[in-house]
């Protein structure tokens, strides 16, 4: 037993593992949903839940609840990592962070216009144009860490806070492009429970139970107000201390206590309830459809091509540097497996479209897309650093 656990905590700590875990989750999804368990994948992500409190319900289906509840966790995660990159890591200056910024925009134009240009004859297919703009932040890291030494740890932090941005970006994009139905009352609650937060803060109260308790209140006070609730997990993530006069950062014991329960928990189960793309009665023209193939073109192709034009044009201008150690043919893989989308990509996706044919295809473009972007890259990085020996091993 003790040999077993040991073995599940070196998965654990390993920067692939998260990874393999979505890829798996993925892989179960599509069989569940295209095999003799259909009716009970189904019946499992249309569950319907319930919570209430006094006059308070909140009642939605399975899927929903992991999609605006779980996913309100990670996107808590995703602020914690935003604001210690901002305040000490590497965004904290001009100097570390225009390129990666760069590259990061130049990586959501691309693909949104890739998207645009081919899904022009679907007029209903337009509020998907930020679906390939997304970096799954967990199976691009994943993939450069299988190359290792053959590409230097520079890349590793240019991709990681690249992705950072891209993040950033996602949220700014579901903030103002997927918010409807606006209710002013609710959303001025929301305000109020930051407000308060923001005054703990400046407290210097270290516990998280006061965040936590706020970040609660919040998200049903976003969730109420038709904006996405998700959104209240970056909020009061801004407002946890990073660095206090005495003891442990609150904000790295949050990033700390949380990881592995996004990595092994919270993101698979979100791969498994929205990542099973039904393959009855699956056709070539389906595959072509404007938007699978709009989502797929612009993971591949936006991504790269808006990634390395931008980092291009920043070194030539000297307005950022290149990775130290790190060569322009390493650089275009990186920007290769910015296209691997998926968990973002979904996400979007499930906010642009809600029938179930239309998800279905958002499915499909983003596997695709996501699939041929992370082998491309992959092999990209394994050739440029083949005979070479990397600067520093790859974390």
């Amino acid at each position: 037993m003790d040999g077993a656990m040991t073995a599940i905590q070196k998965f654990m700590k390993k920067d692939t593992s998260g990874g393999i875990v979505l890829m798996v989750a993925a892989v179960l999804a599509m069989i569940a949903n295209n095999t003799v368990l259909a009716p009970w994948y189904s019946g499992f992500l249309n569950a319907p839940v319930s919570l209430q409190l006094g006059d308070l319900v909140i009642a939605k289906t399975a899927v929903l609840w992991i999609n605006d509840g779980l996913m309100a966790i990670f996107f808590f995660l995703v602020g914690l990592e935003i604001k210690r990159e901002v305040m000490e890591g590497e965004l904290s200056s001009l100097d570390k962070a225009s390129l990666p910024v760069l590259a990061a925009i130049g990586g959501m134009i691309g693909p949104a216009l890739v998207y645009i240009s081919l899904t022009s004859s679907d007029p209903t297919a337009f509020n998907g144009w930020a679906i390939p703009a997304a970096t799954d932040i967990a199976f691009a890291l994943g993939i450069l860490a299988l190359v290792g030494a053959r590409a230097p740890t520079s890349l590793k932090i240019f991709l990681l806070a690249l992705a950072i941005i891209d993040d950033l970006g996602a949220i700014i994009i579901i903030a103002f492009f997927y918010t409807a139905n606006l209710s002013t009352g609710a959303l001025g609650l929301a305000l109020a429970g930051l407000v308060l937060a923001m005054l703990i803060s400046r407290m210097g109260v270290k516990s998280l139970a006061p965040y936590v308790i706020i970040g609660a209140f919040m998200w049903v006070c976003v969730l109420k107000s038709g904006v996405h609730a998700t959104l209240a997990g970056v909020a009061i993530a801004l407002c946890v201390p990073l660095n206090v006069k005495a003891g442990e950062s609150p904000l790295r014991r949050a990033e700390h206590g949380l990881h592995y329960w996004v990595a092994f928990a919270i993101l698979p189960l979100f791969a498994f309830a929205n990542a099973g793309v039904s393959l009855k009665g699956m056709t070539v023209a389906q595959l072509v459809a404007p938007v699978p193939l709009g989502i797929a073109a612009g993971l591949f192709f936006g991504k790269q091509i808006g990634v390395m034009l931008t980092t291009l044009a920043a070194v030539k201008t000297r307005v950022g540097s290149m990775p130290k150690g790190a060569s322009w043919k390493q650089m275009y893989g990186v920007a290769c497996l910015t296209g691997v989308g998926f968990t973002m990509s979904l996400f979007i996706g499930g906010l642009a479209f809600d029938t179930p044919e239309r998800m279905n295809e958002v499915r499909l473009g983003v596997l695709m897309g996501s699939i041929a972007s992370g082998v491309f890259g992959y092999t990209l990085l394994m050739m440029a650093g083949a005979g070479r020996k990397a600067t520093q091993p790859a974390e």
